[in-house]
């Protein structure tokens, strides 16, 4: 297991058991505890978890994971959805993204589709996004044009939420968003963990044609902190083929379209 992942799996565990043994860790995870301990410093030092004598106890940011940890999880499946959510875009759209490591993958996918170039001075896509390594990423592809929000940066997700975020999208409309959420619950629908992150989500919702979450079956049929939307203002979901059939069927039966690939 490389390194990025056995962090990553760390943060799991503790988010599950709010508390681990530097030794049962080293042995479930197969290494010795020395590594386990380095490790465990490694995210203290990062403020993500707590160092006790013997292992480690999880702080609020450990449910908060930043982004270079969260890249690290269910990678196959993030790729597949990426894939499949971005061949729903066509030439001239505007596509709205907001932050997440799927949404990302998505941005990455519609990089690399050259059918989508424009013509003349005319951009092939327009994004609106106001997660700022989703800017980085399709700021230097000629075919997309970039419109940015303004906003305060939360260095966890490198979202851009507030005032200044708001006043931008409500002079905008978005022919298809791809919502990437942190929980979807078909009864309670799409979810943050963070409120400010949340509002301007329902914002860019509110402002679309079309709505599509990606998201893996790891964060169906779940709750978060704060809520994005209703189920009904989702018209699709894009997820993997290892997402529960029971909870598909869920989201089916609210009437929400399913893509698993």
């Amino acid at each position: 297991m490389a390194r990025h992942e056995r962090l990553s799996t760390l943060l799991d565990l503790l988010g599950q058991r709010e508390k681990i043994d530097v030794e049962d860790v080293a042995e479930e995870l197969n290494v010795s505890a020395a590594t386990i301990r380095r490790d465990l410093d490694h995210l203290a030092e990062q403020q993500l978890l707590t160092r006790t004598r013997g292992g480690a106890v999880a702080n609020d940011l450990a449910y908060d994971l930043p982004l270079r940890y969260k890249t690290a999880r269910h990678v196959p499946e993030k790729q597949r959805i990426s894939v499949a959510a971005a061949a729903l875009v066509a030439q001239g759209m505007v596509v709205g993204l907001n932050g997440g490591t799927t949404t990302a993958g998505v941005a990455r996918s519609l990089a690399t589709r050259s059918d989508l170039a424009g013509r003349g001075d005319s951009p092939g896509l327009t994004v609106v996004t106001n997660a700022l390594n989703i800017a980085h990423e399709l700021a230097v592809r000629p075919h997309v044009k970039i419109v940015v929000t303004g906003g305060v940066a939360r260095p966890q997700s490198f979202e851009l939420s507030g005032p200044l975020a708001t006043r931008v999208l409500s002079e905008l409309t978005i022919d298809l968003l791809f919502l990437g959420v942190d929980a979807f619950d078909a009864d309670a629908g799409a979810f943050a963990h963070h409120e400010g992150e949340a509002s301007i989500n329902r914002l860019m919702v509110e402002r679309a044609e079309r709505v599509v979450a990606v998201a893996d079956g790891s964060k169906l049929g779940r709750r978060a902190f704060a809520r994005i939307c209703a189920t009904p203002q989702v018209h699709a979901l894009v997820t993997d083929s290892n997402a529960d059939p029971k909870v598909l069927r869920a989201f089916e039966a609210a009437g929400v379209e399913v893509q698993a690939v």
